[in-house]
């Protein structure tokens, strides 16, 4: 009977994900860059982590999907090359103290840096009409400390509570004619925001269950216009579908999971990614969103080895996204385990 109920839930997923239309943009947010993936791994996937226990990086997805971390130590390190020269950096560190006794901590970074730009303000009495300004340096940050604790063998909790700050730079909205002194605005925001999540296992197989709320904070403004940050609401199924199977559990792993999204700015998505794992070493992945009008499918592969020098685990991910008109997306990302 359950066996019946998985497949016909994963044929439901897979149906969505076929009949969705194009990407439809319903509402307005800002610091868009908290929905930029990073990690390699989740990239790969189609970020369809919602249910995927994990490490250290699970703090950018789902918190409580870290509560049961395989070492008392979780490291990981993550460069994303994105379009039109924007770059995003990350890391996150986890703790299980005793074992993990008393739950799991960490600490995630997210930053991004969108380049250099010339500014101008308008001079009707230049000869270009304008005057330059001088180079800006718009970038974003996101500092969150997270804890994540199993309260059972089936049910977990977890939730992150985040710094927030984005700033477009230093512009020039005036220069005096007579003296030709500048006034200067900094337009910068911050703002704190949460995610709250939890894991269900469901004890058949490795069938989990997931949810997750990002973003969550009240509203930021520059100037005058007040703006919401991209609230996302996540449900999430996954599985290693050689559970059902006799193949050989300890050389083999095909995961497969599901994600359903609800955005605040756009409809609702549905996100899959599948990742055939060998020998717990070297793993192939791909990932396809739905609806999406850039970034639907993506591809990764992860090389990992542990015990390295004694107790030390390290693994190696890397992540490519075609993104449409705008080239492609390549992310790596680093892990290490203590």
């Amino acid at each position: 009977m359950r066996t019946t109920q998985l497949r016909l839930l994963l044929l439901l997923c897979a149906l969505c994900a076929w009949t969705a239309s194009g990407q439809q943009k319903l509402a307005q947010t800002g610091m868009k860059f908290l929905t930029v993936g990073t990690e390699a791994r989740a990239v790969g996937l189609g970020e369809a982590l919602t249910s995927v226990e994990g490490d250290a990086s699970a703090m950018f997805f789902n918190p409580a999907t870290m509560s049961r971390l395989a070492s008392p130590v979780s490291v990981t390190l993550s460069d994303a090359k994105y379009i039109a020269d924007i770059n995003h950096y990350g890391g996150a560190i986890a703790f299980a103290p005793s074992g993990g006794d008393y739950g799991v901590f960490g600490l995630a970074l997210h930053y991004v840096d969108y380049g250099t730009f010339d500014g101008t303000i308008v001079d009707p009495s230049a000869s270009l009409g304008y005057q330059e300004t001088g180079p800006f340096k718009p970038s974003g940050i996101s500092l969150g400390v997270s804890y994540a604790r199993a309260l059972n063998d089936k049910f977990s909790i977890g939730g992150t509570a985040k710094y927030v700050r984005q700033s477009l730079g230093i512009a020039v909205t005036a220069i005096d004619p007579g003296s030709g002194v500048r006034t200067q605005s900094g337009n910068s925001a911050d703002v704190m925001a949460f995610d709250f999540g939890i894991l269900y296992r469901t004890g058949f197989k490795s069938l989990n269950f997931g949810m997750v709320v990002r973003n969550f904070s009240r509203e930021v403004e520059y100037e005058k216009e007040p703006f919401q940050l991209p609230l996302t609401f996540k449900l999430g199924i996954s599985m290693n579908v050689l559970d059902l199977s006799h193949v050989e559990k300890s050389d083999h792993a095909l995961l497969v999971s599901f994600d359903a999204e609800h955005p605040r700015d756009f409809a609702e998505m549905v996100r899959m990614g599948v990742e055939y794992r060998f020998q717990d070493m070297i793993s192939l992945r791909v990932g396809y969103v739905s609806p999406q009008d850039e970034t639907k499918w993506s591809y990764g592969i992860g090389l990992h080895k542990n015990n390295v020098m004694g107790t030390l685990g390290f693994g190696v991910d890397y992540a490519y996204t075609p993104f449409g008109l705008f080239g492609s997306v390549h992310r790596l990302s680093v892990q290490f385990a203590m």
